[in-house]
């Protein structure tokens, strides 16, 4: 099976709540309707989108300038709007995409330091407007490929879950998720021949997770590696299976998708400040 990343799609599109479900005691599930859902079409299992919140007193999000085909320039511009104008902006990913009604569903981890995505989601309801940017998609798997790795923490949830009901039968696949509650845990419905561990959280952010990839039995062939979750443990992951396990660099996809102690505007500047310095984005 070959899966190929494909490119962004840069378009705002606002939209409204439709419904609000708690899943377990740190994960709610946001459903979103509107009518620019009608031009919204699926990457990939695992894609993201970027969602603009409303500031304190706004009902709806100030939304930055169009997006031109320069996106670090966008984001430049969006970076540079006063604090009092710019509105919260966060990456999540889309859990389920219905086009027929039209709805996405988005799940929110909550956070007991509630950032505003958090701090939104966990009093959302029916009628709350936001908007979107994207989606974009990353999940790209090789030719040659003969069963696939997939390692997260809680922010991960929604795309392992989104990847593995994709699956077909005839896949194997072994996961592995870092969660600070057990009772986080979701079953996802596959054809695929799919394992799952869910590792309780001990000690730092990601410590407990790559300790049970580390002492797993994988399976023998040409896997294909998806990490994503707090950024040093996406890392240490990625380092160990490159440097220990011999799994070609070419064949994982990896995303810091927060950094502990760092917001994402946080980390978006720093890597323009890296990419002006010619500095690399990732460490190896």
């Amino acid at each position: 099976m070959t899966t190929q990343a494909a490119p962004p799609q840069l378009t705002y599109r606002s939209l409204t709540v439709a419904a609000v479900r708690r899943l377990s005691p740190h994960l709610t599930r946001v459903t979103f309707t509107g009518e620019d859902l009608r031009g919204f079409t699926s990457v990939a299992p695992d894609e993201y989108v970027k969602v603009f919140f409303p500031l304190p007193g706004q009902d709806r999000p100030q939304l930055p300038p169009p997006v031109a085909d320069d996106v670090t320039s966008w984001y430049r511009t969006y970076l540079a709007m006063p604090d009092g104008v710019r509105p919260p902006m966060r990456t999540y990913t889309v859990r389920a995409h219905r086009p027929e009604v039209p709805e996405i569903d988005i799940d929110f981890v909550l956070h007991p330091d509630s950032g505003p995505a958090s701090a939104w989601a966990a009093s959302a309801e029916p009628g709350g407007e936001v908007a979107l940017l994207g989606p974009h998609g990353l999940y790209s798997v090789p030719e040659g490929t003969t069963w696939q790795l997939l390692v997260g923490d809680e922010s991960a949830i929604p795309a392992i879950g989104a990847i593995v009901e994709d699956l077909p039968a005839g896949v194997t696949a072994r996961v592995f998720v870092e969660v600070a509650d057990l009772a986080d845990r979701q079953d996802f419905a596959t054809a695929a021949d799919v394992q799952v561990h869910w590792i309780p959280r001990r000690g730092a952010y990601g410590d407990a997770v790559l300790a049970a990839v580390r002492a797993a039995e994988l399976p023998p062939g040409r896997p294909y590696a998806w990490i994503s979750g707090e950024a040093s443990m996406v890392k240490f992951t990625r380092r160990h299976l490159v440097r220990e396990r011999g799994v070609d660099k070419r064949a994982i996809t990896f995303t810091g998708y927060w950094r502990l102690g760092r917001s994402e505007e946080d980390t978006g500047r720093e890597s323009l400040r890296k990419l002006d310095s010619g500095e690399p984005l990732e460490e190896e």
